[in-house]
């Protein structure tokens, strides 16, 4: 069982900047990533970011590239979204994920082993 904390979700302005953390505990599989996932009210949930830890390698969405970037701390078993420039439609749920490894899968997470969800932290951006 994996279980997953994030934080640093809040209420900021146009042109700001958030970190968002999620860390894990519990068991760890081999070739594992951790993505980031958002969903605003009336849409459907979308791909962010996902770190994976094996190789160190990141991958942002398209649309948030240049704004967005991933990170990970391994002694703490944490990864970090940070976010700049945040606008007004950056304002969602954002979710933390664990899953084995996919290179080309939704996310680079296999869909079809068992993936982990934190419970989500609210970012608001007001203009």
């Amino acid at each position: 069982q994996v279980q997953l904390v994030e934080s640093g979700g809040g209420l900021v302005q146009a042109g700001d900047s958030l970190r968002l953390s999620c860390t894990a505990s519990g068991r760890t599989f081999s070739s594992y990533a951790t993505a980031w996932f958002r969903q605003a009210p009336g849409k459907e949930r979308e791909f962010v970011a996902t770190f994976v830890w094996s190789v160190g390698s990141t991958y942002i969405a398209k649309s948030m590239k240049g704004r967005f970037t991933i990170s990970s701390d391994n002694a703490k078993n944490t990864v970090y979204l940070q976010m700049n420039s945040l606008e007004p439609g950056d304002t969602a749920v954002y979710y933390c994920a664990v899953g084995r490894y996919c290179s080309g899968a939704y996310a680079n997470v296999d869909p079809g082993a068992r993936i982990y969800w934190g419970q989500g932290t609210q970012v608001t951006v007001s203009s």
